[in-house]
C-alpha cells in the first residue's frame, strides 16, 4: 500500500508542475494538504477560466481513498480573492476493517462525490485556503452515504 501511495503522490506532484496557463484565474495549480475527517493531499488545476479538476488522496480507517472532482469556480462580487465552487466526481477506496461484524475484512468501495465550498487566494504569499463540504455516496462495495466530508485545504499555488 505504501508503494501505491508514493506512486499516486508522484503523479499528483508531476501534474502540478505542468506549464498550462491559468486563463485569468488567481492561480494555475495548487498543491497542499486537506485536513478533516479524511486527511490527505490535494492537487487542484485550472483547465480554463472558472473550471478546475481536483485530485484528493486521503487516508481513513487504515486505508486510503482516491477522489477525482470537476469543479466550477466563481468569484464573490465585491470581495477580492474570495471565490465559491461547486462540483462533482467519483472516488475509489480500500481499507482494512478491524471492528464489528466486518472485522479483519478488506473493504473496497466505488462511489460518487459532490463538493461545495469557498476558497481564498492570498496576494502576498503563494497560498490558497479553502473550506468545503464533500459528501459521498458509495455505490459499489459497502454501500453507504458519507456526510462528514467537511475539510480545510491549504495549497501552495503556482501562478
Amino acid at each position: 500500500m505504501k508503494k501505491i501511495f508514493v506512486f499516486v503522490l508522484f503523479v499528483l506532484l508531476l501534474s502540478a508542475g505542468s506549464g498550462l496557463s491559468a486563463f485569468g484565474q488567481l492561480y494555475n495549480t495548487g498543491v497542499g494538504a486537506r485536513v478533516g475527517f479524511f486527511n490527505g493531499l490535494t492537487v487542484k488545476h485550472f483547465m480554463q477560466e472558472g473550471r478546475a479538476i481536483e485530485g484528493i488522496l486521503a487516508t481513513r480507517w487504515n486505508g486510503f481513498i482516491i477522489t477525482g472532482l470537476y469543479e466550477y469556480q466563481r468569484e464573490f462580487p465585491d470581495v477580492a480573492n474570495l471565490e465559491w465552487f461547486v462540483g462533482g466526481g467519483a472516488h475509489v477506496g480500500f481499507w482494512r476493517d478491524g471492528t464489528g461484524r466486518f472485522a479483519d475484512e478488506t473493504v473496497s468501495v466505488f462511489g460518487l462525490d459532490l463538493i461545495l465550498g469557498v476558497e481564498y487566494t492570498f496576494d502576498e504569499i503563494p497560498f490558497s485556503a479553502s473550506l468545503d463540504w464533500k459528501p459521498a455516496f458509495n455505490l459499489v462495495g459497502r454501500t453507504s452515504w458519507w456526510g462528514d466530508g467537511l475539510a480545510l485545504s491549504i495549497r501552495y499555488t503556482f501562478r
